[in-house]
């Protein structure tokens, strides 16, 4: 009888976004009989163990980045490098660890630069091969990035190759092989859902941004009195409440939340990438607030307002009345075909 390959799934506390695209290769691996083990920290630590409460979790040393509210984000960056690097170290030893007690036969990283070992095969998934930063500090941080990254025994990029790829110039002609999986998306399409909201808001990210674009995506959507949805990206919390035309859930589960994508008109959250995949599988249009400063985010925001795909603006400009008129000229995602690029790059490593 074939012994079952034990798999340590290890994504970035980095926001949800590194967590919630981790689940559809985690119930892959399982689906193919592989004992997964979890480890992570924070907020997406706490998702995980919610979707996969069955399984052997393990805590990481955080990296806890802080967002400024009003300083350059670059610079702040920059001042907390020493704590990431810290970090890094810490979870390289947390990881050793784990391969040597559980038998770990192989790490799956999602941007985590620590989770690598020279005992077993290792992954890194990163949608981010070519970091977008200012001209001047672009050299040494990419640099620095492709040596992390070529730590690892292959880098998986959560894309279409080509024309089609979500991502754009964030994994333009990598320079190191590279393993294509498509877009990874923990939802799934579902034909005759009703619609019950106009809007429905997605609040993520680290703080204090987090709260912030929480505070006036809340005053917006009382302002303009329609019936809405926000979920406010705590995991670590359950609450509910009803005020007027408005709901706020802290959190909701992948069904619930694939459900209510489906039930609303349109989305309004931050353009991450793993946001940009969800909508991309369910085929939804949206509007984006990129987090200011957040380079990623402000190219993928801008990048599809140039393919009249979403509408995007600045959270210092935003007003929703003005974005939903403005957001009737943009076509929206279309529904991304289902692949097996993924079941094709686990093939490969025999699992």
């Amino acid at each position: 009888m074939k012994e079952k390959k034990k798999i340590l799934v290890c994504p970035l506390d980095w926001g949800l976004g590194h967590a919630t695209r981790c689940i559809p290769i985690i119930q892959e691996l399982l689906a193919r009989g592989c004992e997964v083990r979890i480890a992570s920290s924070g907020s997406a630590l706490v998702l995980l163990k919610e979707e996969f409460s069955s399984l052997i979790s393990y805590q990481l040393t955080g990296y806890s980045p802080v967002y400024p509210i009003s300083t350059s984000l670059i610079i702040s960056m920059v001042l907390q490098m020493p704590k990431f690097v810290k970090a890094i170290k810490a979870e390289h030893k947390e990881i050793n660890a784990i391969i040597r007690q559980e038998g770990i036969a192989l790490v799956v990283s999602d941007n985590r630069f620590g989770c690598w070992s020279a005992i077993v095969p290792c992954v890194m998934i990163t949608h981010q091969i070519r970091i977008r930063v200012p001209k001047w500090l672009s050299w040494i941080v990419n640099a620095e990035n492709r040596r992390r990254i070529k730590k690892f025994s292959m880098c998986w990029i959560p894309d279409w190759e080509g024309k089609n790829s979500l991502s754009g110039e964030l994994t333009a002609r990598p320079p190191f092989p590279v393993a294509y999986l498509g877009p990874l998306s923990r939802f799934h399409k579902m034909d005759g859902v009703k619609k019950k909201y106009e809007v429905l808001a997605i609040i993520s990210g680290p703080e204090p941004q987090r709260t912030i674009f929480e505070t006036i995506v809340r005053r917006e959507l009382m302002k303009t009195g329609r019936p809405a949805l926000m979920v406010r990206g705590l995991p670590d919390l359950s609450d509910r409440k009803i005020e007027g035309p408005l709901e706020e859930v802290t959190h909701l589960h992948s069904v619930e939340l694939n459900q209510a994508i489906l039930e609303s008109e349109i989305i309004l959250s931050r353009p991450g990438y793993s946001t940009v995949m969800d909508l991309a599988k369910l085929g939804k249009r949206a509007i984006f607030v990129p987090t200011p400063g957040q380079t990623e985010q402000e190219y993928l925001g801008k990048e599809l307002m140039k393919k009249k795909i979403a509408y995007n603006v600045t959270q210092a400009r935003f007003d929703l009345a003005e974005a939903l008129n403005a957001s009737q000229h943009f076509a929206g995602f279309l529904p991304q075909d289902s692949n097996n690029l993924l079941q094709t790059a686990l093939d490969k490593l025999e699992l």
